[in-house]
Parts: structure tokens; C-alpha cells; sequence
């Protein structure tokens, strides 16, 4: 079986055609740095099979990054049958700086013109005969997006010799600054010779759509407010049980009644009970308030479960069940990993969200914009790329920081990637902040979790520039990268994310998350002595004594020992959530159910269920109103900012130098620790405020010092 190497500039679709060529599910992203590492596949073709490797994307063979290494010493060492270099048809001669390089190499070359559907939208041509001629091998136009011309370029690609000797199209200069001067005499034959194969129909230095486009998008004033207005969008169309804040407009009118006022529904033991299940499907969609996209997703879904899980229960009970057979079936399992599902379109609404303003290109611009800033705390803009890309998953990013040349800023990089919450720390935003607004009737749920991305995101700012200018101190890199054209997201594309989200999710739901939830429902509902205990001992089971054992420790951040009797949940959750984040929410459930029985709140599952723990909290603890919220606010961050996932962690270990990761594990649970406790006593004992103003303006003036006096040293 032959094999072809992918090879071609960062953001020229390589990823694409691997995915077209191979059927595989790779990330196809429009920005450079998504393929940080080798990936192998299978051609099936007429002529037979054929085995890809999709390399990273380079500028040229002369690599300066991790990535660049990758792909340069696989070209000049791997051996390939041939290699397919993708060129970005757009973007003719920056792509063929890395095409000359190539041709020097001893192997046979093809080149597939991609994007060329692009090239002829604009009205422009390429002489794809007059390539051919002057660089002397097979040229094939492609469109890796729309699957055009794929078949054509496998075919010529069999057709390929089996050997070829490199050669050389320009005159090799002789003295002055050889690696200068080898770039400007390839620039100079590109020019002369292969540019003249493209003829554009628009006159030259007229402005294209994207660079309109850009004139707003990237100013220098107002990129970062209209950036701030597309994240809040994202988030309300997720998040959101008030579409567009139409029921504040509308409720002293009396335009939007809930279905109770309609008389469609009643309310019978606190519960919402529908005259038929028509009324019910349309409880998704509407009850007083129109709800966005996500909340409509989310509620179909749980609508489902709900179902489900009654149905099983009922067969149950009806079949004459232990009493713990009934309540590790429906509080432990079914409660704990459908409640855990329950938050899956949520997730993947906001993935779907981010996944269009990453493919449309919109995402490299806000990397470009940031740069700015970044500079200032001494990290280059590409550094935003593997810290974006965690609002997806910490692991890809954490893989994603080779892209970054220097070692000191690829740490501190990763020590604050866990900060731009995953989707796996979404159902503990999801929930609480849901769990608030149903408990006290204060503020919007969508507006929360929004607030909470943005504290995440201003940590990583401030926990980066400590760091650059204490132990991590350096110089920053320079960062040069190419401005896509903006794009329309593939469906396709889109949905295959999706699909990958959906089928990790799953997976984890029902291996680790099962498996936790039982073990925790078992412990909750044993004594030491290994003795059975209803939900109403459930005080005094192992899981309970573990809890309170531990709730002292969470005391500084207000939901330790300050939450009476039952704040041993929090504490259970928070630990549990180390080994798995979809576990907080899954714990809450389990024990939730439990309690909420006990105490005759909480029947419903889902945001309701842990709005009653926490009535049932605020009743047993006595504490205010004000200082209850702070520490369920607190509980959120430190779960958003503390130490990621086993396997997140696995990966930072691996990605890491040595003798790095343990000083990182401290700084993640130092940081969730100090924020948590600053928000906490903040909110619930606002003259403490002083108090961090002077704390923080000390450890300022110390940072101040200590760098004038090795400043000093050195100089």
C-alpha cells in the first residue's frame, strides 16, 4: 500500500481533504494550529487502498515550532510513496513559498489547488497548464469542502513515478544573509513566474468583503465590545428562560400568561400537573416565557428521561421491589446519569455556537484582536487559541499549547486553560446558577453562567500576568498569522463535532458517571457497620461521615460548615467532581433526591430538585439569603478554576516539562481556593473588600520589588 503525506500551510484545508480522503472525524478548524500531531487514515479508491498522513500545517521546511517540527522531519526522513501539497488557491503565492521548498526534496509531489470554488466566486482564474509547466509536476484543482476534484487527484496521484530528484528553481545566492536571501530569491521567482498564472478580476488593492468586514470586526475600538456582545448572544440563545427578555416587556400587559393562567395546567402539591400531554410538549416550548434554542433542546430531552425513568420505577414498585432496589435504580442510577444527559444539548448547543465562529474564521480574528492585550501580559495572541479551544475540552487545548514556541509560555498557557470552563463543567453552571434563580427569584440563570465564563476568563488574565512577571518571566514570541477569508461553516463539518461531543459525553455518562453514582448512592445509604439505612438515616451513613470530615475544609469559601447539617453534600460533590466534572451534578442528584424526599422539597429532577436542597439548606442552616447565594456562587467557581479531570490532568502531565505538573496542581488548587474564598466573603461581608484591596496591592508592590531587585542582579 502507497502512502501520501498531507503537507501545506496552517489554514489551507489540509484537515478537510484528510477528512474527505479518509472519512475520518479529525477537527477541521479556520485557524492555524488544529493539527498538532500526525494523524494516519485509509483511501479506498478505484486503483485500491492508499494510507494518508495528515501533518501538522508549516510556512516552510526551516521549522521554528513543535508542530513544524513534526511535519518537516516526517518529509525529510519519513519516506513517503509521495506527497500532496494543498495549496490555498486564495492565497496562491504565500502557499507556494512552502511548494518550492518541497520540489527540492528527492520525492514525487503533487499539488491540489484548493478553495479554487472561492477563487472562481471572486471571478478570478488560474492557469492551472502554465503551473504545471513551469513547476514541472501534476497540478489538480480541488474543493476539499465541497468534495470536487478528489477523485482526479487520487487517480494522478497513483499515477505518481516512484522516484523523483529535487531541483531547484532559482539561483542559489552566494554571500550575505544566506536564509534571507534563499527567502527573498524564492519570493522573487514566485513573483516572475507563478504568480502571473492567477488573474484577478477585481482591480488591485480594491477591498474585498472580508477586509469590510474586518474594518469592524478588528478595530481597534470596537473589536472587543462587539467580541463581548457575541459571546453574550451565544450564551442567551443557550441558556436563556426568557428569550430575548420578551416577558419583562410583556408581563404587566398580560400578553405572555403562564399555561396555569391559561387553564391548561394546575399546580397540585407544589407540582406543575397538564390537562393532556399536548399541553405538556408545548410546556417545552412556552409557560409565561418564550425559552431560547438551548432551554427548548434541554427540555425535550429531560421531558424524555422523565419518562423514562418513571416508567421503570413504576414497573418496579408494581413488581414488588425492595425498597433499595427502587431507590439505587431511580435516585442512584437513572437519577444520577440522566441528570448528567439532561445538561447534553445545552453542551452542545454552545459547542455548535463556538464550532461556527471558529469554521467561519471570525475565531482567528479575535486572536489577531487579542494579541494587543496579550502582549501586554506576556503571551502572544496565539496562545488564545489552545485557551478558546477549552470552552470545548481542556485536552485537545492542553495538546494544542506545542503550537507555542517558548517553554515558559507554553506553561503557563496550560496551568490556565481549565479556567475557560469545559463542557464538562457546564451542568455545574447550568444547575446552580438555575438552582438560584428557582430558590430566591433573583436574576437570570443565562446572565449567571455568562458572568461566571467571563470571571474564568479575567482569572486567566490575571493568573497569567503573575506569572509572566514572577516565575514564568520572559520574553514574549513574536506572532505572525494569516487573516482567513471568512467562510460559511459546512454542515457536515458541524454536525461530525457534534457527533464526536455527543459520543464522548455518552461514553462517560455511562462508564465513569455510572459507575460513580452507584458507588455513591451505596455509601450514602450504608452505615459503618455495613447496615442498610432509608433516606431518612441517611445522616448517618459513610458518605456522611467522609462529608462532614471534610466540610471544615470549605468553610473560607461558605459552603463548609457555615450550611448546618446537610452542607456535607457540597463538599462530597466538589471532591467527586475531581475525578469527573459531570460527577458534581450527578452527587447533587443522587443525594439531592434523597434529601429533598426526606424533607418534602425537591421532587422534581434537574435545576427544580436542586433549587429544594437548597431551600432545604437555607431552612436547617439559618444563614441569609445574601450569604447563601455567595457561597453557591463560590461553589461554582472553585469547581470552574480547581484541578481539572483526571484525564485533563494526565494530559498537562504529559504536555508539561518535568517538575512542573506538581507545582501546577498546587497553583490550580490555590487559585480555586483564594477565588472562591474572595467571592465568598465579598459577597456575603461586603467590608471585606478592604481587606482583599490591601492584600492584593501588597502582593502588587512585592511583585514590584522583587523585579527591580533582579533587575538590579542582572544588570
Amino acid at each position: 500500500m502507497k502512502t501520501f503525506a498531507l503537507a501545506g500551510n496552517p489554514n489551507c484545508g489540509k484537515t478537510t481533504l484528510f477528512n474527505a480522503l479518509t472519512g475520518a472525524t479529525a477537527h477541521v478548524g479556520n485557524w492555524p494550529g488544529v493539527t498538532v500531531d500526525k494523524r494516519e487514515g485509509t483511501y479506498k479508491g478505484e486503483g485500491g487502498s492508499v494510507h494518508i498522513i495528515d501533518l501538522p500545517g508549516i510556512y516552510s521546511l526551516s521549522p521554528y515550532t513543535p508542530e513544524e517540527v513534526i511535519a518537516s522531519d516526517y518529509i525529510s526522513n519519513g519516506k513517503p510513496d509521495g506527497i500532496i501539497n494543498i495549496v490555498d488557491a486564495t492565497n496562491l503565492e504565500r502557499n507556494l513559498y512552502l511548494t518550492t521548498q518541497l520540489l527540492e526534496v528527492d520525492v514525487p509531489v503533487i499539488i491540489a489547488l484548493n478553495m479554487t470554488d472561492e477563487v472562481e466566486k471572486a471571478g478570478d482564474k488560474i492557469d492551472v497548464k502554465a503551473l504545471e509547466e513551469e513547476l514541472g509536476v501534476p497540478v489538480v484543482q480541488i474543493s476539499a469542502l465541497k468534495k470536487t476534484g478528489i477523485k482526479q487527484l487520487m487517480a494522478r496521484a497513483a499515477a505518481l513515478p516512484a522516484e523523483r530528484k529535487g531541483s531547484t528553481f532559482f539561483e542559489m545566492p552566494s554571500e550575505g544573509d544566506m536564509e534571507g536571501a534563499i527567502a527573498n530569491a524564492r519570493y522573487n521567482y514566485i513573483t516572475e513566474k507563478l504568480s502571473p498564472a492567477k488573474v484577478k478580476k477585481a482591480p488591485k488593492g480594491e477591498l474585498t468583503k472580508s477586509d469590510k468586514i474586518d474594518g469592524v470586526l478588528t478595530h481597534r475600538v470596537w473589536a472587543i465590545p462587539v467580541f463581548i456582545a457575541v459571546l453574550f448572544l451565544v450564551f442567551h440563545l443557550t441558556f436563556s428562560e426568557n428569550l430575548f427578555f420578551l416577558n419583562g416587556f410583556t408581563e404587566e400587559m398580560g400578553w405572555m400568561p403562564s399555561l396555569v393562567e391559561l387553564g391548561l395546567a394546575a399546580e397540585a402539591d407544589g407540582e406543575v400537573v397538564y390537562n393532556n400531554f399536548g399541553v405538556e410538549i408545548l410546556s417545552v416550548f412556552y409557560d409565561g416565557t418564550v425559552y431560547s434554542p438551548g432551554v427548548i433542546l434541554t427540555n425535550f430531552l429531560n421531558l424524555f428521561l422523565d419518562h423514562i425513568s418513571d416508567g421503570i420505577i413504576t414497573l418496579m414498585e408494581n413488581g414488588g421491589a425492595a425498597e433499595w432496589a427502587v431507590g439505587l435504580v431511580g435516585d442512584g442510577i437513572l437519577g444520577g446519569i440522566f441528570a448528567v444527559l439532561g445538561f447534553l444539548p445545552q453542551i452542545l448547543t454552545l459547542f455548535l455556537f463556538f464550532s461556527i465562529l471558529e469554521d467561519s474564521g471570525y475565531m482567528a480574528r479575535i486572536a489577531f484582536v487579542l494579541d494587543r492585550i496579550f502582549r501586554r501580559f506576556g503571551l502572544s495572541g496565539r496562545a488564545f487559541m489552545p485557551m478558546i479551544m477549552g470552552f470545548g475540552c481542556s485536552i485537545p487545548a492542553t495538546v494544542n499549547t506545542r503550537t507555542l514556541a517558548d517553554e515558559k509560555e507554553r506553561t503557563a498557557t496550560i496551568r490556565v486553560i481549565p479556567f475557560f470552563s469545559c463542557g464538562a463543567k457546564l451542568p455545574i453552571l447550568t444547575a446552580v446558577a438555575g438552582g438560584i434563580v428557582a430558590a430566591f427569584g433573583v436574576g437570570n440563570a443565562d446572565v449567571i453562567t455568562f458572568g461566571m465564563y467571563v470571571f474564568g476568563v479575567c482569572t486567566a488574565v490575571v493568573c497569567v500576568l503573575l506569572m509572566r512577571n514572577t516565575t514564568l518571566k520572559g520574553e514574549t514570541p513574536p506572532f505572525i498569522m494569516e487573516l482567513p477569508a471568512y467562510r460559511m461553516p459546512a454542515f457536515k463539518n458541524l454536525m461530525l463535532h457534534l457527533w464526536d461531543k455527543t459520543k464522548h459525553f455518552v461514553k462517560k455518562a455511562f462508564t465513569i458517571i455510572f459507575a460513580s453514582t452507584v458507588l455513591i448512592w451505596l455509601f450514602s445509604h450504608v452505615s459503618p457497620s455495613w447496615k442498610y439505612l432509608p433516606d431518612e438515616e441517611m445522616q448517618n451513613s459513610v458518605l456522611a461521615s467522609i462529608g462532614m470530615f471534610l466540610q471544615p475544609v470549605f468553610t473560607p469559601l461558605g459552603f463548609g460548615s457555615q450550611l448546618g447539617s446537610f452542607g456535607w453534600v457540597f463538599a462530597v460533590a466538589a471532591i467527586t467532581g475531581l475525578v469527573a466534572k459531570e460527577n458534581v451534578i450527578a452527587t447533587f442528584t443522587t443525594l439531592a433526591l434523597c434529601i429533598g424526599a426526606y424533607a418534602g422539597n425537591g421532587t422534581e429532577e434537574g435545576v427544580e430538585e436542586l433549587a429544594g436542597l437548597i431551600d432545604v439548606i437555607a431552612v436547617d442552616s439559618g444563614i441569609s439569603r445574601g450569604e447563601l447565594i455567595s457561597a453557591l456562587i463560590a461553589f461554582i467557581i472553585f469547581n470552574m478554576t480547581t484541578v481539572p479531570c483526571f484525564a485533563a490532568c494526565a494530559t498537562a502531565k504529559a504536555e508539561l516539562p518535568k517538575g512542573k505538573f506538581r507545582w501546577t496542581l498546587l497553583f490550580w488548587l490555590s487559585v480555586s481556593y483564594i477565588a472562591g474564598a474572595m467571592v465568598y466573603t465579598v459577597g456575603a461581608y461586603v467590608w471585606t473588600l478592604a481587606i482583599w484591596v490591601v492584600v492584593i496591592a501588597a502582593a502588587v508592590a512585592g511583585i514590584i520589588i522583587y523585579n527591580k531587585r533582579k533587575k538590579n542582579e542582572c544588570c
